[in-house]
């Protein structure tokens, strides 16, 4: 590992400080506009929507936005605080140098680095349960969308852990051997394994990891699944099933997603959008889905991310060696590594999950905006599949049921989010649709 000059690592101390600071500064703007906007706007429906959406419904989900965007905040200044903790005020540091001095080494180069990623997840994880259990036991019980018990909860996290020490440690073992014993273009051994770990995930997602959480019963309304399969056979679109999930028991939101890859693919409804929808929205919800599929967005973003994880590992793979990356970062590397000393392997993995979202946050725009087009697209394919006004009006009773806000700010849609608001999706289908579009949005 080259030495650099003193200069490199101050540069890139001031480089990282400044993303936190500049990060928080937009993030503060943002919330803070979103906030000041949803209040304005809390007392009175907008006109596009009075005939549909009752006052208390609107004000409940103006009172949800802004108390979710409050809790934001917090969480922001506290990671940004934890990040500060990890990396210049000698928290990874101190960390690698306990494991270092544990004696662990003996056991092989390997055992003290997984230690070293393991014990981070774990404070990691311990220092975000208040946050999840706040978030889960008030903000979402106040609205009454949690219906977890702290048992559930709890079963969860211990279900959800294991998980990830099954499938996680070992993918993060063979990307360390590899930057260990693969030469100069470990990098891209390790891209391969981790795009193979990720379509693997997606395989085995639908029939083993997500039945140890929820159950799921195949579709036993007959009328329903035969409208269902007719519409995807109209659409051209095989499945492996149709699913009702039990989404009740942790929450009242709905929703309905594919899950699974290839031949695998199925179909899974929540139960609570089956209870809150009638067949023709249930269809025009699906047909909606079905659009991401005609026009290959699960393709593209698979994709987008093979390629910029192809830019990620090579980077790493650069930032590896110089030692300027840890040190700027407040972390001495191990110089002895070249010569059978405990490799920095994840020393520079663990230093590149940290710092990347720093970068990413300011081009999440791009993908923010990318993602909504993809929405409006979807959104055609299904005026286009089935009767708009059953998509308009599914889509009003999950903003409602969802307590989605109709007068989010602007500036914050473009910057965060993925999906249109209500008022934008209602509109360009209004616009769009034959069969709609001289007609108001449908009442739920």
């Amino acid at each position: 590992m080259p030495d650099m000059p003193p200069n490199y690592s101050l540069a890139f101390t001031l480089v990282f400080a400044s993303l936190i600071v500049l990060g928080l500064i937009t993030r503060f703007y943002l919330a803070t506009r979103q906030i000041r906007h949803v209040a304005r706007h809390r007392d009175a429906v907008p006109a596009a929507f009075a005939a549909n959406i009752t006052l208390q419904a609107h004000q409940k989900a103006a009172d949800y936005t802004i108390a979710k965007t409050r809790f934001g905040l917090l969480e922001t200044a506290f990671a940004s605080a934890v990040l500060l903790g990890w990396t210049l005020l000698g928290g990874i540091d101190a960390l690698n140098g306990a494991i270092a001095e544990s004696g662990i080494a003996a056991y092989g180069p390997l055992l003290p680095q997984l230690a070293l990623l393991a014990a981070f997840g774990l404070i990691s994880g311990l220092l975000d349960l208040p946050t999840a259990l706040y978030s889960t036991f008030r903000i979402e019980e106040r609205f009454g969308f949690n219906k977890m018990t702290l048992r559930l909860w709890v079963t969860d996290l211990l279900k959800s852990t294991a998980v990830g020490v099954v499938i996680g440690l070992p993918i993060v073992a063979l990307i360390l051997w590899l930057m260990g014993s693969a030469g100069s273009l470990w990098w891209l051994w390790a891209w391969g394994a981790w795009m193979g770990f990720n379509l693997l995930v997606l395989v085995l997602y639908p029939t083993v990891i997500a039945p140890m959480f929820n159950q799921f019963k195949p579709l036993d309304d007959e009328a329903l699944k035969a409208r269902v399969t007719a519409l995807m056979t109209r659409c051209g679109f095989a499945a492996k099933g149709l699913f009702v999930m039990d989404g009740s028991k942790r929450s009242a939101h709905a929703n309905a997603y594919f899950t699974g890859f290839g031949a695998a693919k199925r179909v899974v409804f929540y139960d609570t959008l089956l209870k809150q929808l009638d067949p023709d929205e249930v269809d025009a919800v699906l047909a909606h889905e079905l659009g991401h599929f005609k026009h290959k967005h699960i393709i593209k973003r698979i994709v987008a991310m093979f390629a910029m994880s192809l830019a990620g590992f090579a980077l790493l793979g650069w930032l590896s060696s110089q030692v300027w990356f840890y040190t700027g970062l407040g972390v001495t590397p191990s110089l002895a590594a070249a010569s059978g000393g405990t490799p920095n392997d994840a020393l520079a993995l663990l230093l590149f999950m940290l710092v990347v979202p720093l970068f990413s946050f300011f081009i999440s725009p791009v993908f923010a905006q990318f993602s909504r087009k993809h929405e409006f697209e979807a959104d055609a394919y299904a005026v286009s599949q089935t009767d708009g006004s059953a998509l308009q009006s599914a889509l009003l009773k999950l903003y409602q049921d969802n307590a989605s806000t109709l007068t989010p700010d602007p500036v914050f849609v473009k910057f965060y989010y993925s999906h249109p608001p209500a008022s934008e999706r209602l509109g360009r289908m209004l616009s769009s649709s034959p069969s709609s579009s001289s007609a108001s949005p449908a009442t739920p």
